[in-house]
């Protein structure tokens, strides 16, 4: 039987808190709803735990948060030729992104964003109790928005999201408000979703199932508890409860089917193909319409390309040797799908000005605002690998379009 109630008074700390209680399969789950900002919901958590009424302590965590929240200083053990040769650059720098927005947040409110969670963690770990972490693994979560939206929204959604982590260094009181009312994850992307049924379904829907599953597969390995606090988002309150109240089934396939990632599609990998196959075929036939016409075509492919590519790693502050590798690369990567001139250039800055110790600590200091990006060393190699990559992007189309039009005009 699957019943919902209030929370009984006898914890004063919860009262006025944002608070849901689920009771099923023999066990009660008391939701705490936190605000991510806030000195109170820290309060709340710390007195729940206190009070020795609870077995396990679930939060609203991935692992690879979890690790953020606890340990940043990691950011220093980053490998960034790995991350280039991974293919991850875009991964890492939005979570430097979110790492920023954190700093600024705990400069300028004096608190560190996600503290109710660290207090969850620490004072369960204190009292022996285990931690469940319950939340999807932000990557897997964030690959299937992505696959779920068209082409113009994904640019609508990243571009809107570095705006307003880059725009200035004062947050301002609506995106503070927005922190009340949950996690950073779900106050950077609500907005987007709240738009968009596909974005909301994968950011914030399957969230709430995903949770939910999790808390009763929890149940099923653990020495089954009696009572299990649930710390999340206020902003998933509701969704949750209602997902821990009526979910059926195997809790084990929902959490397999949930955070399955989101299988690669096949079209970007024929278009590149495709474009290799455009280009050479362009160039064969500006040949043989004469030496002049295919040495044109070459001639300018080389300079649009190598010069843009060359130009945005200068504008991202790049080493002269790394813009020499912008400007050689640009041209031949192009040819190769598995090759990007943005991280042949990066690869290049990062073996002329390897970052220092002092670079990586002050990383979370440094990208505060957003000349930080191009004065640490770290975050200057991802800048170089953006930049480098749109300026090739761009040569190629202008040097694609002036194809087309030779060829059209033959």
């Amino acid at each position: 039987m699957t019943t919902a109630a209030t929370l009984p008074v006898d914890l004063p700390a919860l009262e006025g808190q944002p608070v849901e209680t689920v009771e099923r399969d023999g066990v009660r789950f008391t939701l705490l709803g936190t605000a991510h900002v806030s000195h109170a919901s820290v309060e709340a958590v710390r007195a729940a735990i206190a009070s020795g009424r609870f077995d396990a302590v679930a939060v609203e965590l991935c692992d690879s948060r979890h690790q953020a929240l606890i340990a940043p200083e990691r950011l220093q053990q980053l490998d960034l030729f790995q991350v280039l040769r991974d293919g991850k650059a875009g991964m890492v720098a939005a979570q430097l992104l979110l790492a920023s927005y954190q700093a600024r947040l705990a400069e300028q409110l004096g608190i560190e964003p996600g503290a109710e969670l660290r207090t969850a963690v620490k004072d369960a770990g204190e009292r022996g109790l285990p931690v469940w972490l319950i939340d999807r693994e932000i990557g897997v979560t964030v690959g299937r928005a992505y696959r779920s939206v068209g082409f113009w929204q994904r640019m609508g959604l990243a571009s809107g999201l570095i705006a307003s982590l880059l725009s200035n260094d004062h947050i301002g009181e609506d995106e503070i408000e927005k922190l009340k009312e949950g996690d950073m994850l779900d106050s950077a992307f609500r907005e987007f979703a709240m738009q968009s049924q596909p974005l909301y379904t994968a950011l914030i829907a399957e969230r709430d199932a995903f949770m939910a599953a999790r808390l009763r597969q929890q149940v099923g390995q653990d020495a089954r508890p009696r009572e299990v606090l649930v710390v999340i988002g206020a902003g998933h309150l509701q969704g949750l409860g209602r997902a821990l109240a009526g979910q059926t089934g195997s809790p084990v396939e929902q959490v397999a089917e949930l955070q399955r990632p989101p299988p690669p599609r096949r079209w970007p990998k024929w278009l590149g193909y495709g474009l290799v196959a455009f280009l050479l075929g362009g160039f064969a036939w500006g040949f043989s319409q004469g030496r002049d016409v295919g040495a044109e075509l070459l001639i300018f492919w080389v300079l649009a390309t190598g010069g843009l590519g060359a130009i945005g790693c200068i504008a991202a502050g790049g080493h002269p040797a790394s813009v020499a590798a912008a400007f050689v690369a640009s041209p031949l990567t192009p040819l190769h799908p598995a090759l990007g001139s943005g991280t042949i250039s990066a690869a290049v800055e990062l073996w002329a000005r390897k970052p220092t110790v002092a670079d990586f600590g002050q990383l979370r200091h440094d990208l505060k605002g957003w000349r930080g990006w191009w004065r640490n060393r770290v975050a200057r190699v991802l800048v170089n690998f953006f930049l480098t990559s749109l300026g090739t992007a761009i040569g190629v189309w202008l040097a694609g379009a002036k194809m087309i039009k030779a060829l059209f005009s033959a």
